[in-house]
């Protein structure tokens, strides 16, 4: 199912020097399908500014209009082209909703389901059927949802309202679970108080504050007595309208690009506070022996990102738990210094969009790089790479590590470079016009 069926090759461009590049990324998705979720369910219209337009996002946004949300752009219709958005809150009704690859629709969506009134239907593509999803159902049921099934295809049969209350789950497999029943536990009738009772932490801990900082900004009453537990008061969600940043960890592969090559990337328009995962990519660059800088910042704490990369990379042994996304990039870097690499605390991906350690230590292997994987990571041992295929996997950061991978290694050819449609529509072509100003 989806517009990633027509699976396309591409052939990565070799850097015939080092880069030397302004890249503008688009806004982030994490934080442009939160501000929908919370958007519909506000108590009057909200407006929101530079939003991402993607497979994900463009699935947020039909998931909420067939639920009842009213969402336009700046001028009436909404536009495919259209970033600028008018949210406009309707009374909640039962729909079939298309999930595609996205975790933040099948896992952020069926709470506001819950809240409906009538049926609704859930499914997506058939890699995404086999993602975890049982932990938010379970919740859901505990707070007083009507739902049967335990992943996609799924239903949930809303009666308008929700009960709401304490529930206990285990969010170790994702902390989306997480965010997808805080971001409408206000409008539940008790509230919700959610705690965390796994063996491990709750993974990816910057996308629950992110979710926290968006809910308050919101008006709701919420806060977190423990590492494991949080709490949020029934009420109104106030409409907020929001600029919505840009996409930090999308700007990986392009700021790597720099690293890789010994060349230099600029990214405007870079917040010098923000709770995106992908800002932690400044410290490992700086790890590994690049030149990170934060140029002429204004008045909102927004500057340019400048990342020059050094004459070789060093290699690091990181905990990437609380930032799992930016596995593939780093994996691709590590692969590229000269000197092993540990990476560990991410056994949670392999439940991502494919199971991402299996899938960098395959492909990383084909190009001649030595990989063990590990039960939480993997260690990798550079080696001189060769060009060979690159399966994608239908997962945007796994073509994006074939893209970096594909810089230095002539003949990498990824199988499904489309997948990066899903975050960063237009990628190949922000790559080209990267590489155009080769030094």
């Amino acid at each position: 199912m989806g517009d990633n069926d027509q699976v396309s090759h591409w052939n990565a461009p070799v850097a015939a020097g080092p880069v030397d590049a302004d890249v503008t990324i688009p806004g982030s998705k994490s934080l442009t399908n939160r501000a929908l979720v919370l958007a519909a369910l506000a108590d009057g219209p909200s407006r929101l500014v530079g939003t991402l337009r993607s497979r994900d996002t463009d699935l947020m946004v039909g998931a909420l209009q067939a639920l009842g949300t009213r969402i336009e752009g700046p001028s009436g219709p909404l536009g495919p082209g259209d970033t600028d958005l008018v949210i406009t809150p309707g009374e909640l009704r039962g729909a079939d909703v298309e999930c595609g690859l996205a975790g933040t629709v099948m896992r952020f969506v069926p709470s506001v389901a819950a809240l409906a009134t009538g049926r609704s239907t859930f499914d997506g593509d058939p890699a995404a059927r086999v993602r975890p999803q049982a932990t938010v159902l379970d919740a859901l049921r505990a707070l007083g949802a009507a739902i049967t099934g335990g992943s996609l295809p799924f239903t949930v049969d809303g009666t308008g309202s929700l009960r709401g209350g304490r529930v206990e789950m285990d969010a170790s497999a994702s902390s989306q679970f997480v965010s997808g029943l805080l971001l409408s536990a206000a409008r539940f009738d008790e509230g919700a108080e959610l705690v965390h009772v796994g063996a491990s932490p709750v993974p990816s801990g910057p996308h629950i504050e992110m979710t926290l900082e968006m809910l308050r900004e919101s008006g709701v009453a919420v806060d977190q007595p423990t590492p494991s537990s949080w709490r949020v008061a029934p009420g109104a969600i106030a409409a907020v309208d929001r600029v919505v940043e840009p996409d930090l960890s999308n700007a990986t592969p392009f700021l790597a690009a720099a690293a890789v090559t010994g060349g230099t990337v600029r990214v405007p328009h870079w917040p010098a506070a923000t709770t995106q995962p992908g800002d932690a990519i400044r410290g490992i660059l700086r790890d590994m022996g690049a030149s990170v800088t934060l140029e002429d910042a204004d008045g909102a704490g927004h500057g340019t990102l400048v990342v020059v990369g050094p004459e070789r990379l060093s290699p690091v042994d990181l905990d990437l738990s609380a930032i799992g996304e930016l596995t593939p990039t780093v994996a691709a870097l590590c692969a590229l210094a000269d000197g092993p690499s540990r990476l560990t605390g991410i056994a949670h991906l392999r439940g991502h969009e494919t199971d991402r350690l299996a899938a960098l230590a395959a492909e990383l292997g084909a190009v001649g790089c030595g990989v063990t994987e590990l039960d939480d990571g993997l260690e990798i041992t550079p080696a001189p790479l060769h060009g060979a295929p690159w399966r994608a996997y239908a997962d945007h950061r796994m073509a994006t590590a074939g893209a970096i991978i594909g810089l230095v290694a002539p003949g990498v050819g990824v199988d499904d470079v489309e997948s990066t449609s899903k975050t960063m529509p237009g990628f190949t072509a922000m790559w080209a016009d990267m590489l155009a100003g080769q030094g």
